[in-house]
């Protein structure tokens, strides 16, 4: 039998309707989710609001979700996109109907090109940090996703400051590689 990945269980426990382990997962994609977003919408509110509109929707779409990798990224950034686009059309509709002066600032709407390199690139990353070692998928989850500083990384897995920093380093640079590699292909 196969083991399964801390998202798959989570996944299959929150789709069960147990908030605890939605909330795993919410604490673990948050930041990407939001990030995402602000590269969508380009405005911290708005993607603020996209990132926790994209976390509803998923709660109430996982009933009927099965999880197909070992991440749940890449399901979790396509419903993001999808709110980001809602999002920017809302705006649009709602200057259509004012009689101030159209904002500039406005992306342009998200082409189904770039939706579908988001998605790939979602999904390489995904799978680049599916392949790291337990630590440093940890040390991953805990300092990037989570914000955890190097010190609480180091004290909540039981290694040194050395080693967290050294090893998230390994990984960034390794994450950039896939990024460029996925970007370039």
């Amino acid at each position: 039998m196969p083991v399964q990945t801390s998202d798959q269980k989570w996944a299959a426990q929150a789709a069960g309707g147990d908030e605890s382990a939605f909330r795993e997962l919410y604490r673990a994609y948050i930041r990407p989710v939001y990030w995402i977003a602000h590269g969508i919408l380009g405005s911290a509110p708005d993607a603020e609001d996209v990132a926790q509109e994209t976390f509803v929707a998923a709660w109430r779409k996982l009933p009927g979700f099965e999880l197909q990798g070992e991440s749940i990224l890449p399901w979790l950034a396509t419903i993001c996109r999808f709110q980001a686009a809602n999002r920017l059309r809302q705006k649009r509709r709602d200057q259509a109907h004012t009689a101030d002066a159209m904002d500039e600032n406005l992306p342009a709407t998200v082409s189904v090109e770039d939706q579908v390199i988001t998605s790939a690139l979602a999904e390489r990353i995904a799978q680049e940090v599916g392949s790291l070692s337990e630590l440093d998928r940890e040390i991953f989850r805990l300092c990037a996703a989570e914000g955890y500083a190097y010190q609480a990384a180091a004290k909540e897995l039981g290694v040194s400051h050395a080693v967290v920093r050294n090893r998230l380093s390994r990984v960034r640079t390794r994450l950039r590689g896939a990024v460029k590699e996925a970007s370039e292909a």
